[in-house]
């Protein structure tokens, strides 16, 4: 990934907050075929350090386990929140008009061996976990055993868990750092005004990082 200096997150606290956040991985890896992708939720531990370990769980009938029975390298990307940047937002188009629009963003790139956990009670712990994570705003939160255990016994026999224990983080947060004073707070006036949730979190990174 291209990171300009100014673009580099070093926080591997921060790193690990956006992944909690947005845990759906776009998880890359080299098939016999090709590059291959896949779109799977993880839970993120943090051990071992420095960088912690992710967790999940694949269909079995998913081409993939074939591809991981010893260990592939694999990256896992998830993205934070985005927005368009309007040059219409910028406090010096007045002054000069020398502006142009572009794409805020936050992402983080998580390499390391993918490797298959066939194991029902490592498989129970992670489906509660992962469950426990995303329930947690709901008013009435599931749980894995809300649902009769026959069930649940025969949705877990169709899937197998899958570890990556983290070997490199990269982070990327393009949020205005290169725009003078006027422009980040003009940027950030412009996206809380839009009313949109993505714009809301964009402009909360913006401010955060216009702080440093």
């Amino acid at each position: 990934m291209y990171i300009p200096k100014q673009f580099e997150e070093m926080s591997v606290d921060l790193m690990h907050e956006l992944i909690r956040a947005h845990p759906l991985a776009t998880l890359v890896s080299q098939s016999a075929s090709g590059l291959n992708a896949n779109h799977i939720p993880l839970h993120l531990l943090a051990l071992p350090s420095p960088y912690g370990t992710l967790q999940g769980h694949i269909a079995r009938s998913n081409p993939l386990l074939d591809e991981i029975a010893d260990g592939i390298e694999t990256l896992a990307i998830f993205h934070g929140p985005d927005a368009y940047i309007s040059p219409s937002w910028y406090a010096t188009k007045k002054e000069t008009g020398k502006v142009v629009p572009t794409w805020n963003y936050a992402v983080v790139h998580a390499y390391g061996y993918l490797r298959v956990v066939d194991n029902a009670s490592w498989l129970c712990a992670q489906l509660d976990a992962l469950t426990a994570d995303n329930e947690a705003p709901m008013r009435e939160p599931w749980t894995v055993s809300d649902a009769p255990p026959e069930y649940i016994e025969r949705m877990m026999a169709a899937i197998v868990g899958v570890e990556i224990v983290i070997t490199k983080l990269l982070g990327k947060w393009k949020v205005s750092q290169n725009q003078p004073t006027q422009n980040q707070a003009s940027v950030i006036s412009a996206l809380k005004e839009s009313g949109l949730p993505q714009t809301a979190a964009m402009a909360a990174l913006v401010e955060a990082c216009a702080k440093k």
